[in-house]
């Protein structure tokens, strides 16, 4: 056997035990997810305030019916219902993605529709920020099959 075959070998064994080790600590699955909150944002019939995430992650405020989404690098708020049925759509982090809980269609963490029974993408609300909260327009919905130009602009980049 050559050193090249063994060192090799040893390689793919000792990595293969690192990945294994990592799998069983439960970090495969938690890489790259993101954290889901919840949180009533404040404000009036027509807009809802939020603090500024501090980082990527998911905030769900169940009363407003709205997602706040801050990945990548910018903020975006979405509709709670699944555009299809208008049933709820939740978090999957171990998948990184948003899905319907009747009929199962996926999105992107930033609301692009990917599979199911849907046509469209989540829709998003209009969204600013204001120092060190970001204001979101609920008395307004873009919808990507409507309007995509506003659709992909209905965001807050960090």
């Amino acid at each position: 056997m050559s050193c090249e075959d063994s060192c090799r070998r040893s390689f793919l064994r000792h990595s293969g035990c690192g990945l294994l080790t990592l799998a069983l600590l439960g970090f495969s699955e938690s890489a790259g997810a993101l954290p889901v909150t919840t949180m009533e944002g404040t404000g009036t019939d027509t807009e809802r305030r939020y603090p500024l995430p501090s980082a990527d992650g998911v905030t769900i405020d169940r009363r407003a019916q709205i997602i706040l989404v801050r990945h990548a690098s910018h903020v975006y708020a979405m509709a709670l219902a699944c555009p299809h049925e208008n049933a709820v759509v939740k978090w999957i982090a171990k998948d990184g993605r948003f899905q319907c809980s009747k009929h199962d269609s996926r999105y992107t963490p930033e609301g692009t529709y990917t599979s199911g029974h849907a046509t469209r993408n989540l829709d998003r609300f209009p969204v600013r920020r204001e120092l060190n909260e970001v204001v979101v327009t609920v008395d307004r919905v873009y919808r990507s099959d409507q309007s995509l130009p506003a659709w992909t602009s209905a965001g807050v980049a960090l």
